[in-house]
């Protein structure tokens, strides 16, 4: 079969591509932007890209043309397709259709760690022998690579809530069928598509509805918005964690040698087996939780899994070291929610003790530029002694409010720009050794990470 995706850059897209491709289909694609590391990692898979959706590459006479969720109506390609009655579907529908309907799925779904929790999924069962496929929205430093197929009879998908295609508005994942899905925890995000917290609860509750009776839930016990998902129709084997009845954490030790950490995994009353890595934080103990219990549905033990995990090397972008100059550390991580930017910083504070925190802040995700958290920010940037925060002043990265006045109740210590080359100097000026720098952005920041650690040697 020949594939030609619209839309293909995107992490999602491009990932289904080389699966695509791994799968002996013949696969084009295009996109607005065509650029490295995306474009690189495609063609060397031997997929031709085409930048930009002018309506000539029907000429292509591809079997399938798959959409992605960024293309809609009035793209020159897309029309062109509509008016020909050329046959289309989405990236998530093909996926479900060509790729998982002969698996066993594992699909990790959730606000928050996501890709994190189907990372340390996919290791555990790699460890274990399984050798799964996989499908993660970020880049697993155990393989160093985003998506993978194999022959074998699992594979484990970061199972995203956004809306599929123009043309369907469901959620991504209702097009996975698990038999093993976990619900790491559920909160209100995706302001550009959802009105509230409710509509995405209906839409989880669309994806319990997909599970078999002889599949498994795994559920955060301390949502309340999953247990009202629950409540509205169950019909798989539920097991929760983050409970003392469910899996849980006994004897958590932080105070190991700088940046390690040991904890007890619980499944009830029984002791399941000891976590030693490097991985910091309540919310990475919580990840580890649910992908030991959804990697103990498949056959692996616990106990088994729990020392895989001690040779979990996280993921890019992650709390990511950068580089270290004259004692400042720079880190990339993609916190862009302020409950994912909380989070990250008091797993930093933990790990600093006493160090000075400097945040560095890009709030560019859809929800975040829509305003409508930007309430939360002073509060979710609590840990950090300086706050450097950005806001494009136009493109598609604009912000629509004033980023400024939002950081106003954090006073001295924080300061808003509208330009990176200014934002790097002033960070630059006010890092002293020791100093740990975070950055934090779903996007590439305009390379700040490379600038900053670039203006700091000069400086040294």
């Amino acid at each position: 079969m020949h594939i030609h995706i619209l839309g293909i850059c995107g992490t999602f897209m491009g990932g289904l591509a080389v699966l695509a491709r791994q799968a002996g289909h013949t696969v084009t694609g295009c996109d607005a932007n065509v650029y490295p590391p995306m474009s690189a990692q495609l063609e060397a898979q031997g997929i031709r890209l085409i930048e930009g959706f002018d309506a000539e590459q029907v000429s292509l006479e591809p079997d399938l043309f798959v959409i992605g969720n960024v293309v809609s109506r009035g793209n020159p390609l897309m029309e062109e397709i509509l008016n020909r009655n050329l046959p289309y579907t989405s990236g998530p529908q093909w996926l479900g259709e060509h790729v998982l309907s002969k698996k066993w799925v594992l699909a990790v779904a959730g606000t928050h760690g996501k890709t994190t929790t189907t990372s340390m999924l996919t290791w555990i069962l790699e460890d274990a022998g399984y050798h799964p496929g996989f499908l993660v929205g970020g880049v697993p430093m155990n393989f160093g690579i985003s998506a993978r197929l194999t022959d074998s009879d699992f594979f484990v998908i970061e199972a995203d809530e956004y809306d599929t295609a123009f043309f369907d508005k469901r959620s991504k994942f209702v097009h996975y069928h698990p038999r093993t899905a976990i619900l790491n925890n559920l909160e209100f995000d995706h302001a550009d598509i959802f009105p509230d917290l409710a509509a995405i609860e209906t839409q989880f509750h669309h994806l319990v509805r997909t599970v078999p009776g002889q599949g498994r839930v795994i559920v955060n016990g301390r949502e309340a918005a999953l247990e009202r998902v629950l409540a509205r129709g169950c019909w798989s084997e539920v097991e929760r964690f983050g409970v003392a009845d469910g899996w849980h954490v006994a004897q958590a030790n932080d105070a190991l040698a700088p940046g390690q950490e040991a904890f007890w995994a619980h499944h009830g009353p029984v002791a399941a087996g000891e976590v030693k890595w490097s991985l910091q934080g309540e919310h990475n103990r919580m990840n580890a939780l649910a992908a030991l219990a959804a990697a103990r549905h498949v056959g692996v033990p616990p106990e088994q899994g729990a020392a895989a995990l001690g040779k979990f090397q996280n993921v890019k972008r992650r709390m990511e070291v950068r580089g270290e100059v004259a004692g400042v550390t720079v880190y990339d991580d993609f916190a862009h929610h302020p409950t994912a930017i909380q989070t990250t910083l008091a797993g930093l504070r933990r790990r600093a003790g006493t160090a000075r925190i400097l945040a560095v802040l890009e709030p560019r995700s859809n929800t975040m530029k829509l305003g409508v958290m930007k309430s939360q920010l002073p509060a979710s940037l609590a840990d950090a002694d300086l706050v450097f925060g950005y806001g494009a002043p136009s493109g598609k990265d604009a912000l629509g409010w004033n980023l400024a006045e939002a950081l106003a109740p954090l006073g001295a210590r924080a300061q808003a720009f509208s330009d990176i080359d200014g934002l790097v100097r002033a960070v630059s000026a006010a890092a002293q050794p020791g100093d740990q720098i975070v950055v934090m952005s779903n996007g590439g920041f305009g390379g700040i990470h490379q600038k900053l650690l670039d203006t700091l040697a000069a400086r040294a």
